[in-house]
């Protein structure tokens, strides 16, 4: 898909304006992104910022990620990014929140062992619902270190349109990071026995 074979892949789902998916790819030119996003404006606008960057190492998928997430080979992405959610607050909504038991079975499916799932709202009800599910799915642990690791964004964060309209709206914003567990204890008994034949 890339000019040039990206030493790693990583996914933004949902990248609304852009702005994050193209300074991330500014950042990182040896990864290839894949940016998902259904909302005509919001491509126009990344395509704009992927111009005028001159990046070469993005490809927008304007689908549903999910049949995106189906195609992909495994144990292929480094890095998933979901920012800024729409929480889908309604109750006749609430199917089509992305975080669900498939979503993740897939994403886990999806992620090297020990990358990471990336995860920011400002939204307290998407917030219980994402920590409700990923925290006891057997292939995510969450990254938290101290009580309030919520509240700090990580390192390498690059600020959105979407938090700085809920920062100007009085609301702050949650920032989770989650690690994909090793398959190491997933496989077979036969399998692992064979890893420690050819070892020895």
């Amino acid at each position: 898909m890339f000019p040039v074979r990206p030493r790693a892949l990583w996914l933004e789902i949902g990248f609304g304006s852009g702005e994050h998916l193209a300074a991330q790819a500014s950042r990182n030119p040896d990864v290839g992104f894949i940016g998902c996003d259904v909302f005509l404006n919001g491509i126009a606008s990344t395509l704009a910022h992927l111009h005028t960057r001159n990046l070469s190492n993005v490809r927008l998928f304007p689908e549903d990620v999910r049949l995106l997430l189906k195609i992909l080979p495994d144990d292929c992405l480094e890095r998933v990014f979901l920012l800024f959610p729409d929480p889908w607050p309604k109750k006749r909504h609430i199917r089509r929140r992305f975080i669900t038991t498939a979503s993740l079975d897939a994403l886990a499916r999806l992620l090297h062992d020990n990358c990471e799932l990336r995860i920011a709202s400002d939204d307290i009800v998407c917030l219980r619902w994402i920590l409700e599910r990923i925290p006891v799915h057997p292939a995510f642990h969450w990254l938290a270190r101290v009580p309030d690791d919520w509240r700090h964004p990580p390192a390498d964060w690059i600020a959105t349109r979407y938090e700085a309209k809920a920062l100007r709206a009085g609301r702050c914003s949650f920032y989770l990071r989650f690690e994909r567990k090793p398959r190491l204890f997933s496989k077979s008994f036969e399998e692992r026995a064979d890893n420690v034949i050819i070892q020895i």
